[in-house]
């Protein structure tokens, strides 16, 4: 077990040369400072002497190259200086004075010892071009973190069909009669939507729910959605574990998310509360399997969701729990996938 605060031997930083790092990320002043791993990422890559870049995901588009005109990936970006947010700010104040940016100005992704990808779903249309732009740079030489076709190859529900010995009893369909034999045969269900975040649209089902046929109809809309229905685990009240996997290997805290009085759902943006614990050993079992497979596919930082001893989610667009996790252990998870990234770019 690794020391409280400890850096894994395996990923400490590697020596290597500061690194321009490009960070693609949804509008700054969006972004809540004081809990965001995106901004913990970027203040971690600025404190390791490295030069850190916003990228407006909006403005990334491909041009081919023309007499006296190179081709390829660009975006619009901005030079960062970072500063740590307050935690939390208080009412009414204002979370933005977080960072100094630069102009903001075209660039060509090739520009950029390493690119992370970490805009928030929706995975809609446009995130699917941004994978296939990212790709496109990927092909011109650029690092991409998570590789675009991994992200798309991810659902982060469906990717746990592949793991079913580790997951919940799970259905995914978009027709009626299924869901409702699965909630018959077991009685307590989660019914959740494929392209939700931060617990929304997520309804907990019994059988006698006198609702069951409209919420059925409603996440299906009308049996034109899949949709995913788990048999509900009880080991929520203790927590929905989020397990941070960096270059295959497992950050040794997980932070539990448990609900509010009278909630189903652990999410933190549903008002759960996050509490900090090592990883049990049903939580190593898991990470030490996906680990090096989800590695392996170009995946350099993902998230398990675990409850109790079941899988329910693989999160590999933007994984968060950084901060929370370094507040409560003084383990630096930012950091460590930063050094992560640093040694990527150093082997390639």
């Amino acid at each position: 077990m690794a020391s409280k605060g400890a850096v894994p031997g395996e990923l400490q930083a590697s020596g290597s040369r500061p690194l321009k790092l490009g960070f693609v990320v949804d509008p700054l002043p969006e972004l809540k400072a004081w809990k965001d791993s995106s901004v913990a990422m970027m203040q971690a890559a600025e404190a390791r002497g490295h030069q850190v870049f916003a990228i407006d995901c909006a403005t990334l588009g491909w041009r081919g190259a023309e007499t006296g005109r190179s081709g390829g990936v660009y975006a619009m970006a901005a030079r960062l200086q970072l500063r740590r947010a307050a935690s939390p700010p208080a009412e009414h104040a204002d979370d933005r004075d977080w960072y100094r940016a630069g102009d903001r100005t075209w660039m060509p992704l090739t520009d950029f010892d390493a690119v992370i990808m970490r805009k928030d779903p929706p995975f809609d249309f446009e995130y699917l071009t941004a994978t296939w732009l990212l790709e496109r740079a990927e092909a011109s030489g650029v690092r991409v973190f998570n590789r675009p076709r991994a992200l798309r190859d991810h659902s982060e529900k469906v990717a746990i069909c592949e793991f079913p010995h580790f997951t919940p009893a799970t259905l995914i369909t978009r027709h009626a009669t299924q869901l409702q034999q699965f909630i018959d045969e077991h009685a307590d269900t989660i019914l959740k939507p494929l392209d939700g975040m931060g617990g929304s649209q997520i309804f907990r089902i019994r059988h006698d729910d006198p609702n069951r046929n409209v919420v059925i109809e409603t996440l299906t809309r009308e049996g034109r959605r899949s949709i995913m229905a788990q048999r509900f685990v009880a080991e929520i009240a203790a927590g929905d574990k989020r397990i941070l996997l960096i270059a295959g290997q497992p950050v040794p805290y997980c932070l539990a998310r448990i609900p509010k009085a009278g909630e189903t759902r652990g999410n933190l943006a549903a008002g759960g509360s996050g509490v900090a614990h090592e990883l049990s050993p049903r939580d190593r079992e898991i990470a030490a399997e996906l680990g090096p497979i989800l590695f392996e596919r170009g995946l350099l930082l993902v998230g398990l969701d675990v409850i109790g001893s079941h899988l329910t989610e693989i999160n590999v667009t933007s994984p968060t729990c950084m901060v929370e996790i370094r507040q409560q252990t003084g383990f630096d998870a930012a950091a460590l996938f930063i050094a992560a990234v640093e040694r990527e770019c150093a082997i390639s």
